[in-house]
């Protein structure tokens, strides 16, 4: 049976709004690389995202848990979905296109699924699932360019690290399920980041020296977007929309990103990307929607698979 949700007007809005935001944090990120490292970037993230973000939830009424086990829950959460993507991407920014990059970071649901399929008995990779990976794998290949494949230089080594960030962000959906569902989302999110802050400030400090809050006006303005809205005000318009349209639906905003990342970053930052990262996207992006099961092809797969 489809129990998927139907997209409101309000939905949609606030799920166009989700994927500006987030679109617009890979332009931030970049602004703020030319003054900051990037672990020193994830710190700036975290740090001030985490204290937004308790103070939000102080504010309504909820407390830190007291469970050690609870906490040390929150630090594998904050390095699995920050500390790693959040460093492995940053430095990634500086050696790629920013919109490439988000291109990239869209392949975090297809590694999702198959890591889920790993883990739990009931996320099990059924024949349209099977498609929907395969096809999108093809298209992160093309988007890579497939000529890279024979060479190994440092910007195939970074389109790896982005990869290898969106893997950490599928086993931190796996982590999320299995030691933190039953928290508030206000709680996990800003007990997450606190974790991540943890690792990250020590991390930084030893690989790229002291943190300093003596920045350019440009680059604060910078950290302000990814940290402040584009991580913590993000996380909870996240678990809105979520609410609003479910789990299936909230997939759609893989799709948003990379147009408003794209297009900042050829009109900012003079970016062109090939005509293979464009394919790639588009293989990409219907393997998402085979996923998200919308298509009417892939409805019948479904029903031709339970017939049999």
């Amino acid at each position: 049976m489809n129990t998927q949700k139907t997209l409101t007007g309000r939905a949609w809005a606030e799920l166009i709004l989700l994927g500006t935001i987030w679109g617009g944090s890979f332009f931030a990120i970049s602004i703020a690389l030319k003054e900051i490292g990037p672990l020193t970037s994830v710190v700036h993230r975290t740090v001030w995202a985490a204290l937004l973000l308790w103070g939000f939830a102080l504010l309504s009424g909820y407390r830190p848990p007291k469970d050690i086990r609870i906490w040390g829950a929150f630090l594998g959460m904050g390095l699995l979905n920050n500390m790693i993507p959040f460093g492995l991407m940053a430095w990634g920014q500086l050696h790629i296109e920013t919109g490439l990059v988000s291109i990239l970071n869209a392949a975090t649901a297809i590694f999702g699924v198959v890591i889920a399929a790993i883990f739990f008995a009931d996320e099990r990779l059924t024949l349209r699932k099977a498609v929907g990976v395969a096809l999108g794998f093809f298209g992160v290949s093309v988007a890579i360019g497939l000529n890279n494949f024979a060479s190994f230089d440092v910007r195939s080594l970074a389109q790896l690290a982005v990869l290898a960030g969106t893997v950490s962000y599928a086993f931190a959906s796996v982590w999320a399920r299995a030691f933190l569902g039953h928290l508030p989302p206000q709680i996990a999110a800003a007990g997450m980041l606190t974790g991540s802050s943890l690792i990250a400030v020590p991390v930084a400090w030893m690989m790229e020296g002291p943190i300093t809050l003596s920045l350019l006006p440009v680059t604060w303005l910078a950290i302000g977007y990814y940290s402040l809205i584009a991580t913590a005000g993000a996380y909870l318009l996240y678990y809105r929309v979520l609410a609003m349209a479910g789990s299936g639906n909230l997939m759609l905003v893989t799709l948003l990103i990379p147009p408003v990342a794209i297009g900042l970053g050829a009109a900012f930052l003079g970016e062109a990307l090939s005509a293979s990262a464009f394919i790639g996207f588009g293989l990409l992006a219907l393997g998402l929607l085979i996923l998200d099961g919308r298509l009417g092809r892939a409805r019948r797969i479904d029903r031709a698979q339970a017939d049999s």
